[in-house]
């Protein structure tokens, strides 16, 4: 059955009956606005947007791989941040002719990933349209914390990421080059594994700078540079490369480190810390915070390719 065929309010009573609540939310869909809870005071705010055949197509993506998906890319812009999320809410714009199923499973999967932090689909909106588009926008808790802003990293401190780099990016080619495996890289475009609690420990860890790694480690790392007023320079050596990516790469002739250094979509969480920080596991010093401006590798400019841009 088609969207069309049950109606717009048919198929928000369809979504919102596969949904479930966290304690965050007070009031859940069915009146003009949701009422979440904010023990803080503030509240951090981010929106996403997917749009079908720039951000991600069906016949790679499943709707709940999709869900997963624009979740994740709100979730660690809250996380990227020092808070914890709460509630999104999601702005879904569709063809008429969509399956229903695709709409429900995609509710699926961005209600999974929110449970992943606790959070709740609050609400949203739906809306005919010829290209299907996604729209999330996330809140999040700052527990008491001031929020870790890409501005103040400050030369001297340890630059240190935390979550996987590369995979997603190696992923998309994967499949761009009509090919379906290896799985675990597919896959790790499909569903990013986010370290989301991550965030909020480095907020408490004391992180000077923070950001989520969407656009691709150097390019995000550079607008960390450029607020803060600061060069960045990477350790190379310092980042692993599996031997799935290594195998990879060598079968589709790709540097693996263009994948590393300039993939986005895995929302790694990068931070710099001062150096008298100990580290935990979780957080792996990838580079350091210097005097001037930009971002190198090794104390060399990078000539590969540096990150995502939308109108590029």
């Amino acid at each position: 059955m088609s969207v069309a065929g049950v109606g717009e309010f048919g198929l928000i009573d369809r979504v919102t009956a596969r949904l479930t609540y966290g304690p965050g939310c007070l009031l859940g869909p069915g009146d003009d606005a949701a009422v979440v809870a904010a023990p803080d005071g503030r509240v951090a705010a981010s929106t996403d947007v997917l749009v079908e055949g720039r951000h991600f197509r069906r016949d790679w993506s499943g709707a709940r791989d999709v869900g997963h998906r624009a979740a994740a890319a709100n979730l660690a812009d809250i996380a990227a941040m020092g808070a914890t999320p709460t509630a999104l809410l999601v702005a879904l714009c569709m063809p008429a002719n969509l399956e229903t199923a695709w709409a429900e499973e995609l509710a699926d999967g961005l209600a999974a990933e929110a449970a992943k932090v606790g959070a709740s689909v609050v609400g949203g909106d739906m809306s005919a349209s010829p290209t299907l588009t996604i729209a999330v926008t996330a809140l999040g808790d700052l527990g008491g914390r001031a929020p870790v802003l890409r501005s103040g990293a400050r030369p001297g401190d340890v630059v240190a990421v935390a979550g996987r780099s590369g995979w997603a990016a190696a992923g998309l080619t994967v499949l761009s080059r009509g090919f379906r495996t290896p799985r675990l890289l597919v896959e790790a475009y499909r569903r990013p594994e986010v370290p989301y609690a991550a965030g909020p420990h480095a907020a408490r860890l004391g992180a000077t700078a923070m950001i989520d790694v969407s656009d691709g480690l150097l390019a995000d790392l550079g607008h960390v540079a450029k607020a803060s007023g600061v060069g960045v320079d990477v350790h190379r050596d310092a980042f692993e490369v599996p031997r799935q990516m290594r195998d990879a790469a060598q079968a589709l002739g790709v540097d693996p480190y263009s994948w590393i250094l300039g993939g986005g979509d895995d929302h790694a969480l990068l931070a710099t810390f001062p150096r008298s920080v100990a580290l935990p596991e979780e957080w792996r010093p990838v580079g350091r915070v210097v005097e001037g401006a930009g971002v190198t590798v090794d104390g060399e400019k990078y000539d590969g390719p540096a990150g995502w841009d939308h109108f590029r």
